[in-house]
Order: C-alpha cells, then structure tokens, then sequence
C-alpha cells in the first residue's frame, strides 16, 4: 500500500495515527490506497460518503468502454476518489440496479459513459434528480439537456468520413449504424445528409442501415448495403467495420480494392488487422478529461456548463480504403 501511494511504511503509520507533519496532499494519497486496497480507514479518519464514484458502462465488450473506464478511473483515484465499475450484464443487472445500489452506498457522484440514467427508469431518474447528485454524461445514448453532456461529434466525424471517400472518387457510399434512437448514431446519419446536401448526392439512396453494434450485426448491414451497389462503408464502430471487412471477402470481394471500409473508435489492435483498419479516433484523454473535470466542480458545489462540450474525431488513415473501382454490379 506504501508503494502504491508513493511513500514510506513510515509516513502510512503517521497518517493513520494522526500524526502531525504530513503534508494534506500525502496524507490524502495515503486514504485513497486505504479504499482501493479495501482496508478500513481509522475512525477519526473516515468520511460521511462521497468519496466513490460510480463509472456506469453498456458493457466491456465493446474495446472502446474499458478505454474510456481505465482513463476515467485512474483521473477518479488520482484525485482521492474511488471509482465504482458497473456494468450491464447478460444475466439483466440494468442501470436501474447499479443506480439503486450506488444510491444505496451514498456515492458521491456518477459518469455515465456510452449511456444514460434516463436508461434506467423514472424512479431511478427522480432519485438521483431529487439527490441533486453530481452526474455527468460521456457519448449519451439520448438527450439529456438538463445534465452535464462530454461528447465526441459525431456528425463532423461522419462529414469527414464522407468527404476523405468522396475525395477518392466514391459515390455510393453506405453508412453503417447502432439502433434507431441512438443518440450518436443519429448524429451521424445528420452528418451523413448534411454531406448529401452540400454535394447533391441523394439523401435517401438506400444506402444506410441500422443494426446492433456487432461483429454480426456489421457483417448482416454490410451484405445488404454491398448488394444494394456500395462501394464504401462507413461505420459507427470498429466492431460493426471488422463485420463490413468479413462481408466483402465473403462476397469475393477484395479491401480495400472492391470495398473501402471506414470504422469508429479506433479501438485497441485496430493497427494491427489485416489490413490495419482506417477509423475514426475519439480523443478518449480528452473527453475523459472534461468528465471528470466536468464532475470535480460539481462535487466543489461551482457554477457547471450544462452545454454539451463536444470533441473532434481524428481520421486515421490505414489500410482499408483506396480509390473507388467500380465494380461490374454498379457500374
């Protein structure tokens, strides 16, 4: 536990025997390893709740969750507070169930990420409005006006997308999305028509589907959107873009060769498929930054911006799309 705070053996015995001559930053580096190993703090020592946090997440399947939980936690604890990980499971513990036993615990706060209290239910959403408890969203699954809202944009990520592929001479371009509702993937499809309008390319060509955010789903939308005379992709997630990649082989056709494929996220290992897949980076840092900063002045009782702060995704360049060769069914 010394270790972990960064001092001597020496120092833990003094904090925890009150002694003097400790500096407050020391001495809070000390309590938070006290909570992350478990161990109670002495009773003059310890505090009326507030000092965990709760990190609710869809799940941990999706690579980009735990990035956002691992960036998010390690800012938490660096600031003596103790992140507490939920997550959906198959086996139905729901944000409802995670809201109430955070509740339960007296958390001090809660950061949705890639979701939304309003998920859980209107009991569960007058309980935390009646707490005035500090919250703060991360990519929201919907809109939440009247809470603190951290978001990548997606609509100026799927212009961009549009235009790189348009540049490469691509005219049939499909748009892959999460389900109808989803706040983000909304977002995108705007994205999608603002780049229709300003280049007289139809809305409404068919050439958009929505489907679960899977490997499978991504593979079942592409199939769909490759028969319908797609020669590129552009997807709301990696995982949706590996889906895309599996489809076109299957079809016989070649990436980047036949089809460009665009993913979104840039997730870990994305560098390192064959070939190394062109996506769209969320500044996980960034935004997981303002969250928690976002966060920290709730908890300090300061005035907080309930504007939604969004950040701009970068366009990695890979090896999954190339020029538009158009393909004997679209030509």
């Amino acid at each position: 536990m010394a270790k972990y705070a960064g001092v001597s053996e020496a120092t833990v015995s003094r904090v925890l025997n009150g002694k003097p001559g400790v500096a407050q930053v020391t001495r809070e580096s000390v309590l938070t390893a006290l909570d992350v190993f478990g161990f109670v703090r002495p009773q003059p020592l310890r505090r009326e709740g507030g000092r965990l946090i709760g990190l609710v997440l869809p799940d941990l399947q999706n690579p980009i969750f735990p990035a956002f939980a691992e960036v998010v936690g390690v800012a938490l604890i660096q600031r003596g507070l103790v992140p507490v990980l939920c997550t959906r499971t198959s086996d139905s513990v729901s944000e409802a169930n995670y809201i109430e036993m955070l509740l339960a615990q007296r958390v001090g706060g809660i950061i949705f990420v890639g979701s939304s209290y309003a998920d859980a239910g209107a009991e569960q959403g007058r309980q935390l409005t009646a707490r005035k408890l500090p919250i703060v969203l991360v990519n929201a699954a919907d809109e939440n006006l009247d809470v603190p809202r951290v978001s990548v944009d997606d609509a100026g990520a799927a212009r961009q997308a549009f235009e790189h592929l348009a540049g490469l001479g691509h005219r049939n371009i499909g748009l892959i999305l999460g389900p109808t509702g989803h706040l983000p993937s909304v977002r995108k499809l705007a994205g999608f028509v603002e780049f229709c309008q300003a280049s007289g390319v139809p809305a409404d060509n068919g050439l958009v589907d929505h489907t679960a955010f899977t490997v499978e789903g991504g593979r079942g939308a592409a199939n769909r959107l490759i028969a319908a005379g797609a020669t590129a992709l552009v997807c709301a997630s990696d995982a949706l873009a590996l889906g895309a990649i599996r489809a076109a082989r299957r079809r016989g056709h070649d990436v980047p060769r036949d089809i460009s494929v665009i993913g979104f996220d840039d997730s870990m290992f994305m560098a390192v498929t064959d070939p190394p897949l062109t996506t769209l980076r969320q500044p996980v840092r960034a935004i997981a930054a303002a969250a928690v900063t976002s966060l920290m002045s709730q908890l300090n009782g300061d005035v907080v911006n309930r504007n939604e702060v969004l950040f701009e995704a970068e366009l990695v360049v890979r090896g999954t799309i190339g020029p538009c060769r158009l393909r004997p069914e679209v030509a």
